[in-house]
C-alpha cells in the first residue's frame, strides 16, 4: 500500500500498475507502467533516426526469411 500523499507526489493513480525495480541495497524504484513505456521510448528515440521504421524492418526480414526457406 503506497501512501496518499505519496502517490499524489507522484501522480499515481489507485490502481495503476507498477513496476518494482532494485537499485541498491534497501532501496526500490517503484514505477507507473505508462511511465517505464516513456522511459524506454525516450531511449529508442535517442538512438534510431526520425522517420526509420523498426517494426516495418523487422516484418520485411522476417518475410524475406521465410521466403528464403
Amino acid at each position: 500500500m503506497i501512501p496518499a500523499e505519496c502517490r499524489d507526489a507522484a501522480s499515481i493513480q489507485l490502481g495503476d500498475e507498477m513496476l518494482v525495480e532494485v537499485v541498491g541495497e534497501g532501496e526500490l524504484r517503484l514505477r507507473t507502467r505508462a511511465r517505464a513505456i516513456k522511459e524506454a521510448q525516450a531511449i529508442v528515440d535517442r538512438y534510431v533516426p526520425k522517420g526509420r521504421d523498426l517494426v516495418q524492418e523487422l516484418i520485411d526480414e522476417c518475410r524475406a526469411e521465410a521466403a528464403r526457406e
